[in-house]
């Protein structure tokens, strides 16, 4: 039953499901690094038969992968990613890249009000991903004009010149990009929505991320702390906007890792920045092109409404992620001054012109 090869190791999927993750999510067991590395680079190898890779994701969706498994699916992933490091170390975004459906996404002027006040940012997304396949960074840029079918040395150009980059999955991670087909007939997410958000083709030293709950934050400190891989020294997790990496309205979660220390944890309540308004304020019909609007309007100060709030705070928990400012307030504080001089819109038109 070993089915031992040269280039895997002696855990075929199937084995797998059978002997350790297949009997259901209370009785099965958590694979150890080396089965789930060697699972994953089966899968990246389009190894297994479709329904066994199929049977094999539900497992893991159904029994919640540990820290341990996560790492070593990142650690698989990152031997097929194209880095390219730029010379400045800015804020990586991981949101999730199956995108939004209903609220509008900032972080691109977020990210370029971020640059305006000196913390550069990167951001990545591919193009559809499944299984939401809705509006993500690239649709976002694309609708501003912005060009995305980049290689990875020409995203890290982007970062230093503009102070904003954006890395195309299909160029940076082509072995994970290729899983879209199978992904798709899943029907529901996999783990690989999970660790390609932890990709980090920028190589930079600060993670920002998004979550639904606090034990999933720890969770993914802790997958960075046991990946090989992963080599990022702070990682700063919050409660996004379906999922994304966009602060929610209200009281929003935010929990902060360093590098030789505990997690820790606070909250950024809006109201307190004047930010009295809802989610649902933030809704938008179409996601992509009304983005792009609005970060086009906010950045030239063609608007000062809520959603130019929502821009500045997302801004300032960049601003904060890369220790730009000691806390959400000072990061405000910059962002403001980065709107109103027009320097964001200066960066706007600098992404533009790349």
């Amino acid at each position: 039953m070993s089915q031992t090869t040269e280039t895997y190791g002696e855990w075929p999927l199937k084995r797998l499901m059978t002997e350790v993750v297949g009997s259901g999510h209370k009785s099965a067991d958590d694979m150890t690094r080396e089965q789930a590395r060697e699972a994953f680079r089966r899968i990246l190898d389009d190894q297994p038969d479709p329904t066994t890779l199929g049977a094999f994701w539900l497992a893991n969706r159904w029994k919640r992968n540990t820290p341990e498994e996560l790492a070593a699916y990142v650690d698989v992933m990152d031997e097929g990613v194209e880095s390219a490091a730029p010379d400045c170390d800015p804020v990586d975004c991981g949101a999730n890249y199956d995108g939004k459906g209903r609220s509008a996404i900032f972080g691109v002027a977020a990210g370029l009000v971020a640059a305006a006040a000196g913390t550069p940012v990167v951001v990545h997304s591919g193009d559809r991903v499944p299984t939401q396949k809705q509006d993500a960074y690239k649709h976002v840029l694309d609708d501003l004009g912005v060009r995305t079918d980049l290689a990875p040395d020409e995203s890290a150009a982007m970062t230093d010149e503009v102070g904003f980059g954006f890395y195309y999955q299909p160029n940076f991670a082509p072995g994970v990009d290729a899983l879209a087909d199978r992904r798709d007939q899943m029907g529901v997410r996999t783990f690989v929505n999970t660790i390609e958000t932890l990709a980090n083709p920028a190589e930079a030293s600060t993670h920002l991320g998004s979550f639904y709950h606090l034990p999933y934050a720890k969770r993914i400190i802790d997958t960075f702390q046991a990946s090989e891989t992963a080599d990022v020294e702070r990682v700063v997790m919050f409660q996004g906007m379906e999922g994304y990496d966009d602060v929610r309205p209200g009281s929003t979660k935010v929990a902060v890792w360093n590098q030789g220390s505990e997690m820790e944890d606070f909250d950024i309540e809006t109201p307190e920045y004047g930010m009295d308004f809802e989610a649902e304020d933030l809704h938008v019909n179409e996601v992509a092109a009304q983005s792009a609007q609005i970060t086009e309007e906010v950045l030239t100060g063609a608007r000062d409404d809520e959603f130019a709030d929502a821009v500045a705070v997302n801004a300032a928990l960049r601003i904060y992620a890369g220790e730009g400012a000691d806390d959400i307030e000072g990061g405000l504080e910059q962002a403001r001054e980065a709107l109103e001089s027009g320097a964001a819109e200066e960066r706007l038109e600098a992404l533009r012109e790349f």
